[in-house]
C-alpha cells in the first residue's frame, strides 16, 4: 500500500481538501485499494474537529465528499507514509523541524503544479469562497500531476 499524507497548518482547509480530491481521483482510477491518502496539520488547533464548512462546501460543489477529523502531524509520520506533501514553505519548515531534518519523501504540493511550480498553496482561511475555489483549482491540477508521478514511480 502506497501512503500519502497531505499537510497544512490546522488540517481544516487545504490538506483535508487535498485528501478528499485525491481520494476521488483514486476512486475514478480504480486505485483506492493500492493508495491510501490522509491529512494532518502542523499545529494542534483543530485536532478532532471537522474541516472548515467552506472546505466542505467547495468540495461538494465539485461532487467530492469530505470525511475527515483534524489530526496533528507527528515525527512518526515520516516512517508511516511514502509521501509527505506540505501545502507551503512554512509547513515544510515546521515538518522538517519536527522530524529533525528533511527526508526525501517530503515534497511541496505545488512542485506538481504546472502553473506555479514550487509556490505555496495559499491559505484561504481569512478569505471568502473565491479563495477556497482558487485552492480547489490549484490542488486539482497539482494532484493530477502528482497521481501521474505516483503511477510512473510505482508502475501502476
Amino acid at each position: 500500500m502506497i501512503k500519502i499524507l497531505f499537510v497544512c497548518l490546522g488540517n481544516i482547509c487545504r490538506s483535508p481538501l487535498a485528501e478528499a480530491i485525491f481520494k476521488k481521483k483514486l476512486e475514478i482510477e480504480g486505485l483506492s485499494h493500492k493508495i491510501l491518502a490522509d491529512s494532518a496539520g502542523t499545529a494542534n488547533y483543530h485536532v478532532g474537529e471537522n474541516p472548515d464548512p467552506r472546505t466542505i462546501e467547495i468540495a461538494e460543489k465539485h461532487g467530492i465528499p469530505v470525511k475527515h477529523k483534524g489530526q496533528q502531524f507527528k515525527k512518526k509520520h515520516r516512517e508511516e507514509f511514502n509521501y509527505l506533501l506540505a501545502m507551503d514553505q512554512s509547513n515544510f519548515q515546521n515538518m522538517t523541524r519536527e522530524m529533525g531534518g528533511t527526508p526525501s519523501n517530503l515534497i511541496l504540493m505545488r512542485d506538481f503544479d504546472p502553473y506555479g511550480k514550487g509556490e505555496d498553496v495559499p491559505d484561504p482561511w481569512y478569505g471568502g469562497m473565491n479563495g477556497f475555489e482558487n485552492v480547489y483549482q490549484i490542488l486539482n491540477r497539482s494532484l493530477d500531476e502528482f497521481l501521474k508521478h505516483i503511477k510512473e514511480q510505482h508502475s501502476l
